[in-house]
């Protein structure tokens, strides 16, 4: 018979090491400003680029964050099931 663990503090603490990390990820837009009076195509298509990254980047920060929590959650209720059938 294969025996599962669960080891709740230890992936607790996985999940909060991920959450700080994903804190910590930042990428910081360059001021239009730099760029002058500059009016070429290429720099209005490099401005929507790096709009389009900080938004991706955005969205891709907020799926994760909901996943930890999702994580947390289910690892939260495997716990509790875990200890409501060693009480039973």
């Amino acid at each position: 018979m294969v025996v599962i663990k669960l080891h709740h503090h230890t992936v607790i603490q996985a999940l909060l090491d991920v959450e700080r990390a994903l804190a910590d990820v930042t990428l910081t837009a360059p001021p239009v400003s730099s760029l002058g009076d500059n009016q070429l195509a290429f720099t209005h298509k490099w401005e929507e680029r790096e709009q389009g990254i900080q938004e991706l980047l955005e969205a891709y920060q907020q799926i994760v964050q909901k996943t930890i929590e999702d994580t947390k959650a289910n690892v939260d209720l495997l716990k509790q099931q875990d200890e409501s059938i060693v009480r039973n």
